[in-house]
């Protein structure tokens, strides 16, 4: 367990300073803002750190809305990865309020004790998880290089404490053909509203022949506009899951012969065009999961048994491109959402409630203490340390 000194003082930040940091949430929460523009959020979310003496590096990567700030010099470098991205038309139904807010709670705790325990304390502030990949993006951009463990949370229906996620990839499908009137020329045309119709037929069929744990789901964003003229351009985008990345390669090759088939069997010209990076699938490192989940019940929440984990719904997140380069954890914190999960409007509403806000200092406490006990045991922390020597060497 961790020293009574370092986990005291950790703890006793987070509670005193529980108004702003619920504050924060309330305010991100209640100005939702989309992937790359979340302006007011980062903005907000940066300056309750830089009151408490943290250096700040903003546009981090060459993103307008990351950013890095950092507090302390000690060998061993923690990322607290802060969201605060929404959803189109729903708000934070996925809660990254409580993200944002968290992972400030956790910065500002583990600075308290920051030199005693020789830390570097890293807020990273990671815009677009939603749609885009913020992280990857930072990753390649060298936000991360540094830095030895990774750190950050995720509310839902339930406590987890070593949450999983699924790969993940995206795509823009562009059809091409020639446009007429639909009565007095069709023959004329090429379809490309053909071209979506066989293509999800064709998806369709693949399903039944789908590994566990794929799927896909998409949506038509241009199929027309008028009724009496044959679309000379459409539109899918689709969204590949797996268990893996090695899965999801598979997968999206064959949802390539669909994507070919629509074309083909229209005459039209098509493009395939990713949205964003790929999203790999979530490995928590076992250590700081079942460090977490000890704090989890010390707090007196009740984490899924690890044999039942496997068994949940999952999604995706580009946490898990993080996790495959530096040890980290994305557990979640479950609020009481009346039985509704993420991405659902009555999530939303949740997601400012009071369970939420219990949600934020439980998250940090929990957090922060995890970070405390990996400091403290030696053969853990030269565990991280090593790596990120390895990686950098």
């Amino acid at each position: 367990m961790p020293s009574a000194t370092a986990a005291t003082s950790v703890e006793d930040a987070v509670t005193r300073r529980r108004g702003d940091l619920v504050e924060l949430s309330h305010a991100i929460h209640a100005e939702p803002e989309l992937a790359f523009e979340e302006h007011r959020s980062c903005a907000k979310t940066q300056a309750l750190v830089a009151e408490h003496g943290f250096e700040m590096t903003s546009s981090a990567g060459g993103l307008d809305t990351a950013f890095r700030a950092s507090y302390g010099s000690g060998p061993l470098v923690v990322g607290i990865c802060a969201e605060y991205d929404a959803l189109p038309g729903m708000g934070h139904a996925c809660g990254h309020n409580i993200i944002a807010a968290s992972a400030v709670g956790t910065a500002l705790a583990l600075a308290e004790v920051a030199d005693r325990l020789g830390l570097t304390v890293v807020l990273v502030g990671t815009p677009a998880e939603e749609a885009g990949g913020g992280k990857a993006l930072l990753l390649d951009a060298g936000v991360f290089d540094d830095i030895a463990t990774a750190v950050m949370l995720h509310p839902g229906p339930v406590d987890i404490a070593a949450a999983r996620s699924l790969a993940l990839s995206e795509v823009n499908i562009t059809y091409t053909g020639r446009e007429s009137h639909a009565a007095v020329a069709p023959y004329l045309g090429v379809n490309a509203g053909d071209a979506v119709t066989v293509t999800q037929v064709a998806i369709g069929l693949l399903r039944q022949q789908l590994a566990p744990g794929q799927m896909v789901h998409g949506i038509v964003t241009d199929g027309g506009q008028a009724t009496n003229v044959i679309p000379g351009r459409a539109e899918l985008r689709y969204t590949m899951r797996a268990q893996d990345s090695t899965s999801l390669r598979g997968l999206e090759d064959r949802m390539a012969g669909c994507f070919r088939a629509g074309a083909v069997a229209t005459g039209c010209e098509y493009e395939v065009a990713e949205t964003a990076p790929a999203y790999a699938e979530l490995t928590p490192d076992h250590w700081l999961a079942e460090t977490f989940r000890e704090e989890m019940q010390r707090m007196g929440r009740t984490p899924l048994p690890a044999e039942l984990e496997a068994a949940v719904p999952l999604g995706s997140t580009d946490m898990g491109n993080v996790t495959h380069v530096v040890p980290g954890i994305h557990p979640v914190v479950g609020i009481d959402a009346g039985g509704a999960s993420i991405h659902q409007p009555q999530f939303a509403a949740a997601a400012a409630g009071p369970s939420a806000d219990r949600a934020v200092v439980d998250g940090a406490v929990m957090l922060a203490r995890t970070v405390v006990r990996l400091a403290e045991t030696p053969a853990e922390r030269d565990r991280v340390l090593q790596r990120q020597a390895r990686r950098a060497s």
